[in-house]
């Protein structure tokens, strides 16, 4: 499989509602995202599937979206991947449930954590947080682009960066061994405009 530079994260926090989580979505594809990923850590089941349901039908077909931690929610909501991370189903429970052919991503936040991931049948594999972030309660150490670097000598399978990663500091996470950034919050503004930027950065 082959990642876009860009793994854009929709977090439904930073969203009054529904609506404006699909608006900022439809601007995303504008600017060249192809794949997208649905992140709510705060609704139940119900509104997550109720607003990942919308997603899918807001955008159809034309971008790929990967649902967060869910995998029963992936199926319902006819996404086209789940991520996981490391306190949630592991990969085999969450390959069982989504079947051989949507994508599996997994999230690793050190050296040890990786050379495990790497035997499970994710297909992709997250690292981080690079550098400081405030999109999570309580991040993991902070492994910066030595990390990085490390963990990209570690697996064959695509690696998503991940972690206070913007537009200012994305090339040298890509020249560190990342096959894509994934990015919330210096998308949030202008969402067309910041894609673009990212993917010119990043060409």
């Amino acid at each position: 499989m082959t990642l876009p530079r860009l793994y854009a994260i929709l977090d439904a926090s930073s969203f009054q509602n529904t609506n404006a989580l699909c608006r900022s979505a439809n601007e995303l594809i504008a600017g060249g995202v192809t794949l997208l990923q649905y992140r709510n850590k705060t609704g139940n089941a119900r509104q997550m599937l109720e607003q990942a349901r919308e997603l899918r039908s807001c955008l159809g077909n034309s971008i790929k979206l990967i649902m967060n931690d869910r995998a029963d929610l992936c199926l319902a909501a006819g996404f086209d991947g789940v991520h996981v991370g490391q306190e949630d189903l592991s990969p085999e429970g969450a390959r069982k449930v989504i079947g051989d052919a949507l994508w599996l991503g997994l999230s690793t936040h050190n050296p040890l954590q990786l050379s495990e991931a790497d035997k499970t049948t994710a297909n992709y594999l997250a690292i981080g947080p690079v550098f400081a972030t405030g999109s999570k309660t309580n991040p993991d150490p902070v492994i910066g682009l030595e990390g990085l670097r490390q963990a990209r000598g570690l697996t064959r399978k695509p690696l998503v960066a991940i972690g206070g990663i913007t537009r200012a500091n994305c090339r040298e996470v890509i020249e560190s061994g990342a096959d894509a950034v994934a990015v919330i919050s210096d998308l949030l503004l202008e969402p067309r405009k910041s894609a673009e930027e990212f993917f010119r950065i990043l060409r």
